[in-house]
């Protein structure tokens, strides 16, 4: 009998149900590395759930193709997407194989270098001080939803700054992001009966979203990333509509929503590993390899989806060209032939080579900012937080692609701000 179908690995409905299924991806390390898997209402696809694979695999873009997509969805809602592609949807560099995805990468990349990133470090400050601030209010104790309240606040503001959306929209980018990435969630998804239907006013309302910020910065170009993108040439040639809609849209809901499911998993952590919340406010020197584990152990990016262009052997198994293959980094982080004690969360953990910002060809290009952001918040949390408690059960979202809580409750004080 076969270990798993893979419904599990990839229902969005599951997750939410039974949690990420980490003793499934431990039986398959061990058991089954290279899993066929054909669950019910989903193409079959391979189960790639072990740290080495997953680095052999995505340093070769020319074998295994990101361009047919990168999320394992339901066949219903691969036939949705397959109607937007024919009319003319947004691109997304993260669907682009080389060269056509380097030559799109070399855009923003400069923005997104470490010194480029230090620069921003005033206003990541401001962000978790101002959030800390919010929440300290009057008498410095209280209770609030961590994964809105702060995780989302967080990044939601820098990245609005960065991308030019006024904050009065920023609500608005919020809730499609939700949509985008939690489309199976029913506290979450867009409303509407007609799955096909909410997809395409979704991508309606992104379009005039973003078209507003792009006609103003080539009218009045700024020294920030919006203005770069807006202008954007590629080969000399100016980017298409499509191509820099989809660069707004893959830099605002891929950096914000990673951001936040690895703040509202680290917090959760913390509070279930008291004494790890202790020894980083004793020991500040920690931080960096604190964020280091938090995005390890949360691993937001579960899972990326790869097209196999031509036959390939992998741990003895024959993948045929035209197969798919699920990289699954939530495992590669638990791997035990990688990471010590992989089901411990240690705030001191090094070396600690994760894979949650990928690696190859489509490493995250905001790591850096990622990791800054999650530096500051932890830092002024670490520094002003006196004790705090889980005030209610977390939530799951319903989604097996990018993975977290939609809701942790907590109760906490907090000392006023120096």
């Amino acid at each position: 009998m076969s270990i798993t179908d893979g419904l599990d690995l990839v229902s969005s409905h599951a997750y939410a149900s039974q949690g990420i299924p980490h003793d499934l991806w431990t039986r398959l390390r061990a058991e089954s590395p290279v899993h066929w898997c054909t669950p019910p209402g989903f193409a079959p696809f391979w189960a790639i759930t072990k740290h080495a694979d997953i680095c052999e695999i995505s340093k070769q873009p020319e074998i295994f193709s990101s361009a047919e997509g990168i999320a394992m969805i339901p066949l219903a809602q691969e036939e949705i997407v397959r109607q937007q592609e024919l009319a003319g949807s947004m691109r997304v560099i993260i669907e682009m194989d080389p060269p056509e995805h380097r030559s799109f990468r070399n855009v923003a990349s400069p923005v997104f270098t470490p010194r480029a990133v230090k620069d921003m470090d005033e206003a990541i400050r401001t962000s978790a001080r101002e959030i800390v601030d919010r929440l300290a209010g009057e008498t410095g104790e209280g209770e609030c939803d961590f994964a809105n309240d702060v995780a989302a606040a967080h990044p939601l503001r820098i990245l609005s700054t960065m991308l030019g959306v006024p904050r009065e929209s920023e609500p608005d980018i919020l809730r499609l992001t939700n949509q985008l990435f939690a489309s199976d969630d029913p506290d979450l998804q867009r409303e509407g009966e007609d799955r096909r239907q909410a997809t395409m006013e979704m991508g309606l309302e992104f379009y005039q979203l973003f078209d507003r910020i792009i006609q103003d910065r080539r009218a009045n170009p700024r020294d920030d990333l919006a203005s770069l993108l807006a202008n954007a040439r590629i080969d000399g040639e100016p980017m298409g509509m499509m191509e820099t809609l989809g660069y707004y849209l893959i830099t605002f809901s891929a950096g914000h929503d990673t951001t936040k499911n690895a703040l509202v998993g680290g917090m959760r952590a913390l509070l279930e590993h008291p004494d790890q919340f202790e020894r980083l406010k004793r020991e500040p020197e920690l931080l960096d390899s604190a964020v280091e584990e938090v995005v390890r152990w949360s691993t937001p990016v579960n899972h990326m989806k790869r097209k196999v262009l031509q036959d390939y052997e992998l741990r003895g198994q024959k993948l045929r060209g035209g197969d798919w293959l699920v990289m699954f980094y939530a495992s590669a982080n638990r791997d035990e032939e990688v990471f010590d004690d992989p089901f411990a969360f240690r705030i001191d953990r090094r070396p600690n080579r994760h894979l949650a910002f990928g690696i190859g060809e489509h490493f995250c290009m905001g790591a850096n900012l990622a990791r800054r952001s999650q530096r500051a918040l932890l830092q002024e949390l670490a520094r002003r937080l006196e004790w705090a408690e889980l005030a209610g059960e977390p939530e799951q979202i319903h989604s097996a692609f990018v993975v977290g809580l939609k809701k942790l409750p907590m109760r906490y004080r907090i000392r006023p701000a120096a």
